[in-house]
C-alpha cells in the first residue's frame, strides 16, 4: 500500500500556514482523506459518531460544529451522528466499515474517563475482527496544571499514565497527542494503519482536553487531499508453486473461506477456482456467503458450530486450503476438526501471521489476487471426481437431516430455528442479517444459506453481546438499499437497547427481531452439558425459600420498553405470524421491532463437532463428574497441526 498518491503533474503543493486548534486541524485533515481500490475512490472517513462531555465538548465538539457550519472552501462537512452509548457507537462504526469491506471507517469521539473507557470493548472487537475504526478518546491535561482533573486515574509510578493507556493492547496503533505538532505524524500513521488490510483494526489518538483547544500554525500541505491506495498484494511465484504442489498431491482437499475472502471481494475468483478444481468449499462465520449457498460445492459452515457435512469433509481432508481465515477455535473445533493424520495446510492470507498457522505452505497475498493466481498455476488440475461427488452427497444428506429444524413441533412456542428458516426465505440476496452472540450464531452457521457476500453479517471473532442493535444502524447507513435485520436475544437486548433512540433520531429504517425465551439459551445449554445444571441462566426472581434465582420470571416487558422509544412493535408466538409481521415490517418506511416468543430448549441442529470448554476436574456433583469424564474423551483427538 502506498501512503499517498503523487501530486498530479504540474500541480503545486500548498504553502503557508493556517492557525487552527488541534481538534479543528484533525477534523479538517480527516475530511480530505480518501481511499482507493480497483479504481474506486471514496472519502475514507464518512463522518463521526460521538458523545460529548467536559473532555471533548469544547475541543473536538467545537471543531465538528465549526466544520458543519463553516466548512473549508470546496470541502463537504464531516457529518456528525450523536450516539447514546460509547461502546455502541464503536459497534455501529465497525458494522459500517465491515459492510463497506473496510474501505471506509468512522471516527468516534468520547469524553475523558468513563466515556472513553466505555469504548474499550468496541476497540477490542474491531482489532480482533480486523475492522478499521478511528477512536478519539479525551485525556487528562497535558500541562498537568489541573492535576488531578475530574475522572483522572492517579498512578503513583508515573504522571503520564491515564486510563487511556488501556487502549494500547486493543489498538493496532496508539498515540497520545501531548503537543500540537505531534498530530501531523500521528494522523498520517493513523491513516496508514486504517487503510492497510494486513494491519487494520482500532486506531486510537488520545487527545488531552487542553491540547484539543490549543492553537497552532499548521502547514497548509497537511490539509491537502490525500488518496490512500489499498493494495492487492500478489503472491510470490515460488510460494505459489509450493502451494500448488501440495494441492496437486491431495486426494481429499477442502477449501475454507474466511472473512478475508469477503473483504477482498473475492467471490467471483472463489467461484472460478471451485469450478476449475472441484474442491469443496467450507466457510467460517466471517466467510459465509463468499461462495453462494446455491453453488453445489458450497458445503457450509465448518467447526464447532458447523454442519455435519462440512465437518465430515474436514475430518477426512488431507489438504486444507485456508483463504483469509484466522483459524479460530470454533473453525478448528478446538484443534479436533482436521483428523487426517497426514493433513497439510496451504494458507492464502494478506497477513503473514495468519498465513503461517498450522505449519502451512504459506502464500502472503490478497485473497482475490491469490485465488486467481493459484487457479492459473493449477490449470488442468481437478480434485478426484469421487471426492466432489461425496461432498455433494454429504450436503444433500445434511439438508434432509435439518428439515425438522424448520418444521413446527409439538410445543407451545416455536424453536428459534423455525424463525431462522422463515427469515432466510423472506430476506433478499442483498439484505443483511446481523447477529453476534449466544446460541443464535451456532444455529445460523449450521443452517443459514447465504446467497451473497453481503447477506450474512455475524460478529463472531469477539462474539460481543450488545453488538447487533447498534450494528444494524451502521450496516444500514452503509447499505441504504438493503433491508437490515438485527437478530437479538432478550439477554443481549437488556445489555444495549440505547441505540434505538439513535435509530429513531437518524430516521433509519431497520428491522429488529428480538427472540424472547427468558434466559440465556447458549450458556444454559453449555452449563447443562458441562455438569453445571443451567445454574443462573434463566431470568428469574430470587426464591424466598431457596435463596437462589429460581422464583418466578422477571416481569420484563420488552415490547413496552421498545415502544417507549417511539417505534412500532409487533409481538408474535408462532412462525406463521412471524412471516406476516416481517412482511409488514418490510413494507414500512420506519424502523420496526418484532418480538418473537420462542422455546428456550430448542430443538437445535444436530452436530458432530466439539468446542473445548474445560470441566472441573474434581467435584462433589455427579453431573459435573459425568461431564468431566465425557470431556476427557472428547478432547482426545486434540493436537497441534505440525
Amino acid at each position: 500500500m502506498s501512503e499517498t498518491s503523487p501530486a498530479p503533474a504540474g500541480s503545486t503543493v500548498p504553502s503557508g500556514t493556517l492557525r487552527l486548534t488541534v481538534a479543528q486541524a484533525l477534523v479538517r485533515f480527516l475530511s480530505v482523506q480518501y481511499a482507493e481500490r480497483d479504481g474506486i475512490r471514496e472519502r475514507f472517513v464518512p463522518g463521526a459518531f460521538g458523545i460529548f462531555g467536559h473532555g471533548n465538548v469544547a475541543g473536538v465538539g467545537q471543531a465538528l460544529l465549526q466544520n458543519a457550519l463553516d466548512p473549508a472552501d470546496g470541502e463537504a462537512p464531516l457529518p456528525f451522528h450523536m450516539a447514546r452509548n460509547e461502546q455502541n457507537m464503536v459497534h455501529t462504526a465497525v458494522a459500517y466499515a465491515r459492510t463497506k469491506n473496510r474501505l471506509q471507517a468512522f471516527a468516534c469521539t468520547a469524553s475523558i474517563g468513563p466515556g472513553s473507557t466505555n469504548m474499550l470493548t468496541g476497540a477490542a472487537l474491531a482489532t480482533v475482527d480486523r475492522i478499521p475504526v478511528l477512536l478519539l478518546p479525551s485525556d487528562i491535561f497535558a500541562t498537568r496544571t489541573v492535576d488531578p482533573v475530574l475522572q483522572q486515574l492517579e498512578d503513583a509510578t508515573g504522571g503520564d499514565v491515564s486510563v487511556n493507556d488501556a487502549f494500547r493492547p486493543v489498538s493496532r496503533f496508539f498515540d497520545r497527542i501531548s503537543r500540537p505538532e505531534q498530530l501531523i505524524p500521528a494522523a498520517l500513521q493513523a491513516m496508514r494503519v486504517l487503510t492497510d488490510p494486513a494491519e487494520t483494526g482500532a486506531v486510537t489518538l488520545s487527545l488531552p482536553q487542553d491540547v484539543q483547544a490549543e492553537a497552532f500554525d499548521w502547514p497548509l500541505e497537511f490539509f491537502r487531499e490525500r488518496t490512500w491506495h489499498v493494495a492487492r498484494p500478489v503472491p510470490e511465484p515460488a510460494a505459489l508453486e509450493r502451494a500448488a504442489e501440495v494441492i496437486r498431491s491431495a486426494r481429499t482437499p477442502v477449501l475454507i473461506a474466511g472473512g478475508g475472502a469477503i473483504y477482498s471481494e473475492a467471490s467471483a475468483a472463489l467461484e472460478a477456482f471451485t469450478d476449475a478444481t472441484s474442491i469443496p468449499v467450507l466457510d467460517t462465520q466471517a466467510g459465509k456467503g463468499a461462495l453462494s449457498a446455491d453453488h453445489p460445492l458450497c458445503i457450509g459452515g465448518v467447526g464447532a458450530t458447523g454442519n455435519n457435512a462440512a465437518n465430515d469433509l474436514a475430518a477426512e481432508a488431507d489438504v486444507v486450503i485456508g483463504v483469509g481465515t484466522r483459524y479460530t477455535d470454533f473453525t478448528t473445533a478446538s484443534h479436533t476438526a482436521f483428523r487426517n493424520p497426514d493433513v497439510r495446510f496451504v494458507n492464502l492470507n494478506i497477513t503473514a501471521f495468519d498465513a503461517a498457522k498450522h505449519s502451512a505452505s504459506m502464500v502472503v497475498t490478497d485473497a482475490r489476487a491469490g485465488l486467481d493466481a493459484l487457479r492459473e498455476t493449477l490449470t488442468g488440475h481437478r480434485a478426484p471426481a469421487e471426492h466432489a461427488e461425496r461432498a455433494r452427497a454429504l450436503r444433500a444428506q445434511w439438508e434432509t437431516l435439518i428439515e425438522p429444524c424448520f418444521a413446527p413441533h409439538d410445543q407451545e412456542l416455536p424453536a428459534q430455528t423455525e424463525i431462522f428458516g422463515a427469515l432466510n426465505e423472506l430476506m433478499g440476496d442483498e439484505d443483511i442479517v446481523i447477529n453476534a452472540a449466544g446460541s443464535m450464531p451456532g444455529d445460523l452457521q449450521a443452517l443459514w444459506k447465504a446467497r451473497s457476500p453481503r447477506q450474512y453479517h455475524l460478529e463472531y471473532g469477539y462474539s460481543c453481546m450488545g453488538y447487533e442493535l447498534p450494528a444494524s444502524l451502521g450496516a444500514k447507513l452503509a447499505a441504504p438499499g438493503s433491508e437490515v435485520v438485527a437478530l437479538i436475544g432478550d439477554g443481549t437486548f437488556q445489555m444495549a437497547p440505547q441505540e434505538i433512540a439513535t435509530i429513531v433520531a437518524e430516521r433509519v429504517k431497520v428491522i429488529l427481531v428480538i427472540l424472547q425465551n427468558h434466559g440465556w439459551a447458549s450458556i444454559g445449554s453449555l452449563s447443562e452439558s458441562h455438569g453445571s445444571q443451567r445454574f443462573a441462566t434463566r431470568y428469574r426472581m430470587r426464591g424466598q425459600d431457596s435463596g437462589l434465582l429460581d422464583g418466578g420470571l422477571v416481569p420484563l416487558d420488552i415490547p413496552a420498553n421498545i415502544r417507549s422509544y417511539g417505534i412500532e412493535v409487533q409481538e408474535v408466538s408462532d412462525t406463521a405470524a412471524f412471516r406476516e409481521a416481517y412482511r409488514r415490517a418490510e413494507a414500512s418506511a420506519a424502523a420496526t421491532a418484532i418480538v418473537v416468543n420462542t422455546n428456550l430448549y430448542g430443538p437445535n441442529p444436530p452436530g458432530t463437532s466439539w468446542w473445548d470448554v474445560p470441566v472441573s476436574e474434581v467435584s462433589t456433583l455427579e453431573s459435573t463428574q459425568a461431564a468431566r469424564s465425557a470431556y476427557e474423551d472428547q478432547r482426545s483427538p486434540q493436537r497441534h497441526y505440525l
